[in-house]
Formats: C-alpha cells, sequence, structure tokens
C-alpha cells in the first residue's frame, strides 16, 4: 500500500492505495508531495491540522489534496507525513440529499525554503478514479504541472 507517480502527458498523476478511505487519501498526499520534491526529509517542519467536508468521496479527495496546497501556498511549507480519516455523516437534507463526507487529518509541514521543490499549480477531476478493490481502495489523482 502506498503511492506511484505516473507519467501523464504534460500533467504527473499519483496512483494511490490503502486498506481504508483515508489511508489511500493520506497516499494521494504522499504521492503529491514526492511529485513536488524528489528527497522529502525525515524530519522538521510542524504538524498542523486538516479538515475537509464534501459531497462526494471523489470531491473530498478533491479538496483534501487542493487544501493541501493551499496551505503549502500559505504556510511556505511542503505537506508531507499525511494522516486521514474519512467518514461519511448521517445527516441528509430534505430534498434527500446524499450524506456529506468528511476527512479530518494531518500533515508535517516542511519549509519549502531550501527544498528545491517544484511547482504543482492544482489537483484535477480529469481522469480522477476513486473505487474499492478487494485490498481495500484505489485512487487516481492527475496533478496540473
Amino acid at each position: 500500500m502506498g503511492y506511484e507517480l505516473r507519467d501523464h502527458t504534460a500533467d504527473v498523476a499519483v496512483e494511490a492505495t490503502g486498506p481504508t478511505l483515508g489511508a489511500t487519501f493520506a497516499a494521494a498526499a504522499d504521492g503529491m508531495a514526492a511529485a513536488m520534491c524528489d528527497v522529502i526529509p525525515e524530519s522538521g517542519g510542524e504538524r498542523f491540522p486538516v479538515e475537509v467536508r464534501a459531497e462526494s468521496r471523489e470531491a473530498l479527495l478533491f479538496d483534501y489534496l487542493d487544501e493541501l496546497i493551499y496551505q503549502r501556498d500559505v504556510r511556505g511549507v511542503l505537506p508531507v507525513d499525511n494522516e486521514a480519516a474519512v467518514r461519511e455523516s448521517d445527516v441528509r437534507e430534505p430534498a434527500g440529499d446524499d450524506g456529506e463526507w468528511t476527512l479530518t487529518g494531518a500533515a508535517r509541514g516542511v519549509p519549502l525554503a531550501g527544498l528545491g521543490a517544484r511547482d504543482l499549480k492544482a489537483v484535477t477531476y480529469s481522469e480522477m478514479d476513486l473505487r474499492e478493490t478487494d485490498d481495500g481502495w484505489r485512487a487516481y489523482v492527475v496533478f496540473d504541472v
């Protein structure tokens, strides 16, 4: 379980797997960090919390990775050693819509100064795939570089 970087035309893609949705989301985030930096420092940086809500699992994955890119830009850090827990709430809208998905987690923010990190502009919905497998979950995400 973990992630692999995949070639994708002019962009970069991450394929991530894990036994749970949370582990798979965290592996996708670790893959995103690896796409930005060849060598991830094993120490340094402070942990910060991450919480995201969305209307579907796919939207949650998109919003989670987008939030980490935002935190990278605002904090000036590379989010690594990601942890995530995903759950669906039972709350249903009066119109009968599906419940809301929530991710709570944390990342270690390694200062970007001196890392020589590459810029990822954005996460995309292009070719995004999130599915349950016999071994857990698999996510495929393309990033705009």
